[in-house]
């Protein structure tokens, strides 16, 4: 990863050496897969299983229907709860159930768009990707796009997926309309003038409130970006980083564990040709950088030796490109993650908090801490409701336990007053929502008039709304 190319290409050989001797050796490559679970259950029901592997469930039903009228009957007749999936990459249980497993599959791709006002009716199984690529087509781009983009548009937007930048929100904050078929089998409009409040709260509804069938965009001119990724001392970006995020339009960076070190990457409008993009190497160098941790974990202040005198002989990368091409990544390195939003002037002294924790007391973690900034939106349910947001990201590889992450890192990010990322790791509760959300207990109700038989409530969503 790193400079989210070759940072660490380097770095195996340099700790081989560092590190050479019985325990450095006994260490790698001993990790197991995790356990998996059965394929199918007793009944014959096949397994569902989300990306990282720690959400499972045996449906009884498997429906991908290729309307909105075969959803609607679908949802009267089907057998409950209804769960709509996209691409599973969701780490909270949002999507398990035992009753009916849906997927938009078929109900893909772009439906209109108009040229002068730069917007575009997608249908809600549409994948990130893909609709990048469709809306290029047609001379337009999302402003913005998270670091995945292997989600679809209906269930990134249900989750409050976002990228990074001052002026950008996330991308539920660029949806101006949408349609859904409610817990009655009812297919509504909704926007700012027709089913208000049920536009509110849906366009960040974690899929209980109806299934989005189609969204409408406010999107931008397409447009070239030029993109800058560049190392430097933890302690310099942290004190450089209001000046940062006001610069940039799109601005985050990683910390390295146990280096002192950041990734910083920023993306800028420019005119300039597209350049050759180097080829993705993440998955190469995030497994070094694992390999770094397993050699050298045993003492930490050789291993950010080590890391620093490679990281000191790497040059800055800078590539020409239209946006939804370097806004995405590939990740095909699986990992768990939690992932709050905190006010943004919370933002450092929380990050500065979580690495001391860290590095105090997990020597075994590797994986970069990000840190991106997102800008506020209405929605009921979106954790950037109000205020100017500081998001944290700590991931862990998807062999390791992450336990840590709630005893060490979410009592941090609650403390600082952090929202959690509704599709990543978090322990919070019916009343903790209600406490960080104004318009909390009215989406609740809201929801209770729109699926009053819980339709679409498998039970961790009963225990989010306190639905019997």
């Amino acid at each position: 990863m790193v400079s989210r190319r070759s940072l660490f290409l380097g770095m195996a050989g340099v700790a081989a050496v560092a590190g050479a001797g019985g325990w450095a050796a006994s260490r790698v490559g001993v990790q197991p897969e995790p356990p998996a679970p059965p394929g199918q259950d007793e009944a014959g029901r096949l397994l569902w299983r989300n990306w990282s592997g720690i959400q499972t469930a045996y449906p009884a039903q498997r429906a991908a229907p290729g309307s909105e009228g075969e959803l609607a009957a679908l949802v009267r007749t089907a057998p409950g709860p209804l769960r709509a999936v996209g691409s599973g990459h969701s780490f909270m249980p949002l999507v398990p159930t035992p009753g009916t497993l849906v997927t938009l599959d078929r109900m893909t791709g772009l439906i209109s768009h108009d040229k002068a006002t730069s917007t575009a009716v997608a249908w809600g199984g549409t994948r990130l990707a893909d609709l990048g690529a469709a809306l290029a087509g047609i001379g337009q781009e999302m402003p913005n796009l998270p670091d995945i983009n292997k989600q679809s548009l209906a269930g990134a937007t249900a989750t409050g997926t976002h990228g990074t930048g001052a002026t950008l929100p996330a991308l539920h904050g660029n949806i101006t309309a949408l349609r859904l078929v409610t817990g009655r089998g009812d297919i509504l409009d909704c926007d700012v003038a027709r089913n208000a409040e049920l536009f509110q709260a849906a366009r960040l509804g974690l899929g209980a409130f109806g299934i989005v069938t189609q969204v409408t965009l406010q999107n931008s001119p397409l447009k070239r970006v030029e993109r800058n990724v560049w190392l430097q001392p933890l302690e310099q970006t942290l004190a450089d980083w209001p000046r940062l995020h006001q610069a940039h339009r799109n601005i985050e960076f990683y910390y390295l564990p146990f280096t002192d070190m950041t990734a910083v990457i920023t993306h800028d409008e420019t005119d300039e040709p597209a350049t050759v993009r180097p080829p993705a190497q993440d998955n190469e160098a995030l497994l070094d950088l694992k390999k770094l941790r397993d050699w050298l974990g045993w003492s930490p202040a050789l291993r950010r030796r080590v890391a620093r005198q490679v990281m000191s002989g790497l040059e800055p990368e800078r590539v020409v490109d239209e946006s939804w091409r370097l806004l995405s990544n590939e990740r095909p390195v699986r990992f768990n993650e939690m992932e709050f939003h905190l006010p943004l002037e919370a933002q450092v002294g929380a990050l500065q908090e979580v690495i001391a924790a860290i590095e105090g007391q997990r020597n075994d973690v590797f994986f970069p801490i990000e840190a991106r900034i997102v800008a506020p939106d209405d929605a009921w349910l979106s954790p950037f409701q109000g205020r100017m947001t500081g998001s944290i990201a700590v991931h862990a590889y998807y062999k390791d336990q992450y336990d840590f992450l709630y005893q060490l890192v979410e009592p941090i990010m609650r403390r600082h007053g952090g929202r959690p990322h509704w599709g990543k790791l978090n322990s919070l509760k019916r009343a903790d929502f209600a406490a960080l959300y104004p318009r909390f207990n009215d989406a609740a109700e809201l929801r209770r008039q729109m699926d009053p038989e819980g339709r679409f409530l498998n039970d961790y969503l009963r225990g989010v709304f306190a639905d019997a």
